[in-house]
């Protein structure tokens, strides 16, 4: 009896990470103007969800910089468009842009960033992306976030 207990007292605990939602995520950026992912997944369970950004490259960010923005798939260009009149010293992003649902700031090659934002600012019927607002890196630097069960 008592090992039964424990046999499954060792399987709940084993199991119950896996039934946790992830509430985080790593994404790598490089040099050659790529992120390591194309998709973000953020369960409807989390309150925050935190992106850490990774620069793995070695260029120093004014040639190769690159920042994660969250937005509306919508509002994605004229994030961009705006961004490259606000330039290197605010990370290529218009100030108290509202667009901006989160972002980290502008990195170089071997450094990090994190950003960390409420769930409640995204809706399951709405289209998300994740992109670097660095001037021209949205093209190939993006990907979907997706609110999911």
């Amino acid at each position: 009896m008592i090992r039964k207990f424990v046999v499954a007292s060792v399987l709940a605990l084993v199991s119950a990470p896996l039934l946790a939602a992830e509430c985080s995520v790593e994404v790598h950026s490089t040099d050659q103007m790529t992120f390591d992912t194309k998709e973000i997944k953020v369960s409807k369970s989390c309150k925050t969800f935190t992106i850490d950004l990774k620069h793995v490259g070695n260029l120093p960010k004014h040639v190769m910089g690159h920042n994660l923005v969250v937005a509306k798939s919508a509002d994605v260009q004229g994030i961009s468009t705006d961004g490259i009149a606000a330039g290197v010293d605010k990370d290529y992003l218009k100030p108290d842009d509202a667009r901006v649902i989160a972002h980290t700031k502008l990195i170089g090659g071997g450094e990090s960033d994190s950003v960390t934002f409420d769930v409640s600012k995204l809706d399951a019927a709405g289209s998300y992306e994740f992109f670097c607002s660095f001037p021209g890196h949205a093209a190939l630097m993006k990907g979907a976030l997706t609110l999911v069960d």
